[in-house]
């Protein structure tokens, strides 16, 4: 915990030292930039879920209703049974690496001179440590089930 605090420390140090030296409107202008692939990202995130829904609402109906026809003593009973799925939605570790990948390119961007630069590898880096602590989470999940 010690070494959390003390990395968190070198790093505000290291920035406010920086802050001087960077152009603070190109910095808000990569920022800004890198918040809307993010947002685009999203865009397209939620369309697809949204199609995908479409699809497990489809396929609920289509098994919905099954109609069973019985002759009981001359008499016809129908029995109707419904069968919903369960959706399952996003694991830990897509959450994990998407929203690291997130924060890994906005980080980049604002630490690097070289904006896309830092972008891309903050991204990359990001995506591997919320990818990885994701799985831990699953793991831990299916060992409680």
């Amino acid at each position: 915990m010690k070494a959390l605090y003390s990395i968190i420390i070198v790093l505000a140090l290291v920035s406010c030292q920086n802050q001087g030296k960077i152009d603070v409107d190109k910095a808000k202008q990569a920022s800004i930039d890198s918040m809307k692939v993010e947002i685009q990202k999203q865009k397209v995130i939620d369309s697809m879920k949204v199609e995908m829904a479409k699809i497990e609402e489809e396929k609920i109906e289509a098994q919905k209703v099954v109609v069973v026809q019985q002759p009981a003593q001359g008499n016809t009973t129908t029995t109707t049974t419904t069968v919903e799925k369960k959706r399952k939605g996003w694991s830990s570790t897509a959450k994990g690496a998407v929203i690291g990948a997130g924060v890994g390119a906005i980080t980049g961007a604002a630490v690097s001179k070289k904006k896309g630069e830092g972008a891309i590898i903050g991204g990359l880096a990001g995506a591997g440590v919320g990818a990885g602590t994701g799985a831990i989470i699953d793991s831990q999940a299916k060992k409680k089930e």
